[in-house]
């Protein structure tokens, strides 16, 4: 176990750092907001929150912030006007693709130093793991993207 976890502490540790290295630098939390959202394309902010596994109030304040730095937009619903959609916007979905990209270089990096044999059985355990730990995430098919 004390293996599992120092592995969790390691990619937690590069999920953040390539979330700060970003030019236009986010929270974690926003990033999670902006990766989600990348994914489903223009949703009502209900449908988001539940994919975040998130109250609503709490996608309305970070959508607030992503609003105001541009990486995102609010719009409605032609035939509910109740319904407030958001979508990322250009500058949003390229911050999720720089900070995809170096978080990528990173684990390139570090798995380059792995024999092939050691590569191939890391990424199958690796692979298996995930989709272990996807049955357990509530509310959200597979695990929280972060």
């Amino acid at each position: 176990m004390l293996a599992f976890d120092a592995l969790a502490r390691a990619l937690i540790g590069i999920a953040v750092e390539s979330v700060e290295a970003a030019a236009q630098p986010v929270t974690l939390t926003q990033f999670r907001l902006l990766l989600v959202l990348d994914g489903l394309g223009r949703v009502p902010s209900s449908r988001l929150a539940a994919a975040l596994g998130s109250n609503a109030s709490s996608v309305t304040r970070l959508a607030d912030k992503l609003e105001a730095h541009g990486y995102l937009t609010r719009g409605g619903d032609e035939h509910n006007r109740s319904i407030v959609t958001v979508a990322v916007t250009g500058a949003g979905h390229d911050l999720v693709s720089d900070v995809l990209a170096h978080r990528h270089h990173t684990l390139g990096t570090i798995l380059d130093q792995l024999s092939p044999t050691e590569r191939t059985a890391a990424t199958r355990s690796a692979t298996r793991i995930a989709d272990l730990a996807a049955g357990r995430t509530p509310a959200v098919t597979g695990p929280v993207p972060l």
